[in-house]
């Protein structure tokens, strides 16, 4: 099985090898699906149109892992987008035609992950890094302006860490006008890890499902909402779609 339903979306069953190779041969957006994105595809149009428009959705939290096996259609791998990041650039370490250019983050934050990422790679494959102000995306003229840095640094990967559901609406709206792009990675907070800005949470609690739990207590006041209030409600969406109950509240899936 190739693609994986869960609530209004569906999701690619890619292990990263697979996802990798498919990037190489022809491009491509992808968007790392997890709790959260479900709940706000649940009430936000432009969100799940632009998950539409996304060439991949892979499988972003060990939570949405087990409960893609209560649903029973389990999924090769989980491939979040904090993981993405450094697999993609080590991935590509020897590949000249590679350059990324990052997008997001506090200011500062972007620069120091691509002094980061270069020196662990041995070579400039970060070519160009902006941490848009507040608010960006609404503001027509500075988009303009990021649309033309990423083209003038000649990078053909755009790797957007300005938090959901920005981020993916954001690619979709600008895909058009960044000729030189070939791949789009939608990837959170990577950016603020890779700078070490922030911290992750260790592999053992990530693999364990307990990676929710570390963030909450590490930046309570920013996540407390999410986790809390906005996401428990998908064990119960989840629920109704395993008796065949759940209906999508946009009816052209």
């Amino acid at each position: 099985m190739n693609k994986i339903k869960v609530l209004n979306i569906f999701i690619e069953n890619l292990s990263t090898g697979e996802l990798l190779q498919q990037l190489d041969e022809r491009g491509g957006i992808v968007f790392t699906p997890n709790i959260d994105h479900l709940m706000i595809l649940q009430k936000d149009r432009e969100f799940y149109n632009a998950y539409k428009m996304a060439d991949y959705r892979v499988c972003d939290g060990q939570i949405l892992m087990y409960s893609l096996q209560f649903l029973g259609t389990p999924i090769k791998e989980k491939i979040s987008g904090s993981d993405l990041l450094p697999t993609f650039y080590q991935y590509h370490k020897k590949n000249p035609n590679i350059k990324m250019f990052l997008l997001g983050a506090a200011p500062g934050v972007a620069q120091k992950a691509q002094e980061n990422i270069n020196f662990k790679v041995g070579r400039e494959i970060v070519v160009g890094a902006h941490s848009p102000s507040f608010g960006f995306e609404k503001k027509e003229e500075e988009c303009s302006r990021i649309v033309d840095l990423i083209e003038k640094s000649g990078a053909n990967v755009l790797a957007v860490g300005v938090g959901a559901p920005k981020q993916e609406k954001w690619i979709i709206k600008y895909k058009e006008k960044l000729n030189s792009v070939k791949i789009f990675l939608a990837i959170g907070a990577a950016i603020d890890f890779e700078a070490g800005h922030k911290k992750r949470a260790p592999k053992w609690m990530s693999n364990a499902g307990l990676e929710t739990p570390y963030r909450l207590l590490s930046e309570p006041g920013r996540l407390w909402k999410r986790y809390l209030i906005n996401d428990p409600p998908f064990f119960g969406l989840a629920f109704k779609q395993k008796i065949n109950i759940y209906q999508n509240p946009f009816t052209d899936l």
